[in-house]
């Protein structure tokens, strides 16, 4: 397997890609209402793609939602390249986003399986267990 290749797409960009992966992962995979998955949002957004020969595998979107702080949201990685690195690297490329926009906190909403894929990343569990599309999650935080 090839190494990932990132890509860091405005809101305003051609986001199919990255829905593409979105759909597989939350709509078809985990049963997501698609209404849901599709918020509205992206447009406010600054979104990570990573390809694999050309292949979109994983993608992230990270918003400012107060001074300082960042939201990372709908992160997803297709069920062939879970345990590649792949989702760890876009994680970094959002942090470096963060840092270069000069944002001092960022915050995610967790599925709470992958929480320790977060943890691991440095983010910390601020909140107690509960429910969002149907999926158990919790909130985490991490300083920058």
């Amino acid at each position: 397997m090839s190494d990932p290749t990132l890509t860091v797409l405005p809101g305003d960009a051609d986001l199919e890609p990255a829905f593409d992966v979105r759909r597989d992962v939350f709509v078809d995979e985990q049963g997501v209402d698609e209404a849901i998955e599709i918020d509205g949002k992206d447009p406010d957004a600054t979104h990570v793609l990573a390809e694999v020969d050309g292949v979109p595998v994983a993608t992230a979107r990270l918003r400012v939602i107060d001074d300082g702080v960042g939201k990372v949201e709908r992160v997803a990685v297709r069920a062939s390249h879970r345990e590649s690195g792949v989702g760890r690297r876009v994680m970094h490329r959002i942090d470096q986003l963060a840092i270069e926009n000069g944002l001092d906190r960022l915050e995610l909403h967790s599925q709470t399986r992958v929480e320790g894929f977060y943890q691991r990343l440095g983010y910390e569990t601020v909140s107690g267990e509960f429910d969002e599309a149907g999926i158990p999650h919790v909130e985490m935080r991490k300083e920058l």
